[in-house]
């Protein structure tokens, strides 16, 4: 008898578990639907000029149609990121000791754990989450540990002896997050930082909308270098982050960790085996967005954003979802509303049929917090990935859908 072709490790990743909403869109598609999709979290327009001029300049030098740079990502990128860090958050790293560029930053989060954890490792993660946390823990064999977050806690985990188990190695925060969309300020950090140091657990936070703030500089995400117990020099930690969408480039895969010399030399080592790292001319024209992180365009997107949530909260409320307004990050974290009849009566719709209605009925794609974890059973995740416009269109085919 044959091996199955699919390796174990395969079967304990997380269910996908938004296959029939997909098939139910491309239905709709097909049938020539408009259908309005706030599901894939995609910023829908194109890089800023400047930075799609410093590419157009750099891929044509010869230099960097060869392979990328080894040890880290270009010489340019890394004193780029460093730069950043330091205008953005008052932070001081060392370009070639505490910066490492990446293949976006899923790519880091994901190596993460084969750089600093043994099979047989546990690795803790709020729940629900973005996945490539648990993924990235059971491809690398760890065991995952998962800290329950709801809005009693506003969405952020509870650390003490009894929530964490003795022996964790490494812990993930997401703030401005997905999907919840909650924020964290500093001191939460700061907490953090003191319970994993006394426990030898290395603290791994994700920032990837650092620049997507809709409420101007206060609502400003910090980083978790910012926190008066962080020393870049002495914390075992790493910080991820991502040009995606502060930039719009998706697609172009391009991020960076900031993080203490070890914790970055064991993720760099990973990445040197793995891949060959990202494209010269991409990294050149990262560091061209990096310099101008507080560009006219950026924050014309931050606007944008601003706009959008404004546009789709009241429609909302409207039919019963109980929604706080993001104060940063790029996407609304709804409650669905309230079952009017049946046996769930005066609880939370299923999230998976909630979403499947906004389909059917106001042709309307969202991600039910179900996908992510049974803990986010009840929520739906809306991405401002249109218009205000069209959100307001979102808001009239929502009339007449509450339960």
């Amino acid at each position: 008898m044959q091996r199955p072709v699919r390796s174990d490790r395969l079967g304990l990743l997380p269910p996908f578990l938004f296959d029939e909403i997909d098939r139910k869109r491309r239905e709709r598609l097909a049938a020539g639907a408009d259908v309005i999709n706030l599901g894939v979290g995609d910023p829908d327009k194109p890089t800023p000029g400047f930075v799609i001029e410093a590419m157009d300049r750099a891929m044509r030098e010869l230099s960097n149609q060869q392979y990328p740079a080894v040890g880290g990502g270009l010489k340019v990128f890394r004193e780029a990121a460093a730069r950043f860090i330091e205008r953005r958050f008052g932070v001081k790293v060392d370009p070639m000791r505490h910066v490492l560029a990446l293949l976006g930053s899923k790519d880091g989060i994901s190596h993460l754990p084969w750089a600093v954890t043994n099979p047989g490792d546990m690795v803790c993660v709020p729940d629900p989450a973005y996945p490539v946390y648990e993924i990235g823990a059971v491809l690398a064999g760890c065991r995952v540990h998962k800290l329950p977050v709801d809005a009693s806690t506003g969405w952020k985990p509870v650390l003490s002896d009894a929530s964490v188990p003795a022996g964790a190695r490494l812990l993930w925060t997401n703030y401005p997050s997905n999907p919840t969309a909650a924020s964290a300020d500093l001191r939460f950090h700061e907490n953090v930082l003191e319970f994993c140091a006394g426990r030898g657990v290395i603290v791994a936070s994700d920032l990837a909308y650092s620049e997507v703030y809709l409420d101007g500089r206060p609502s400003r995400p910090p980083s978790m270098w910012e926190a008066r117990n962080a020393d870049i020099e002495q914390t075992r930690a790493i910080e991820f982050h991502s040009l995606s969408k502060t930039f719009n480039m998706t697609g172009w895969r391009l991020g960076f960790a900031i993080g203490h010399a070890e914790v970055i030399g064991a993720l760099q080592a990973i990445k040197s085996n793995v891949d060959s790292g990202t494209f010269n001319a991409i990294q050149v024209a990262g560091a061209a967005a990096l310099d101008q992180f507080d560009h006219a365009d950026v924050e014309a997107m931050r606007q944008r954003y601003r706009e959008r949530r404004d546009a789709i909260i009241p429609s909302l409320r409207s039919i019963g979802c109980e929604v706080e307004p993001p104060s940063s990050g790029f996407f609304i974290w709804a409650r669905t509303p309230l079952a009017r009849s049946g046996s769930g009566m005066g609880k939370p719709l299923p999230s998976m049929q909630f979403a499947g209605r906004l389909l059917e009925e106001a042709d309307t794609v969202v991600v039910p917090g179900a996908g992510f974890s049974p803990r986010g059973e009840g929520y739906i995740r809306i991405a401002l990935t249109v218009e205000a416009d069209r959100m307001r269109q979102v808001g009239e085919r929502l009339v007449g859908l509450a339960p």
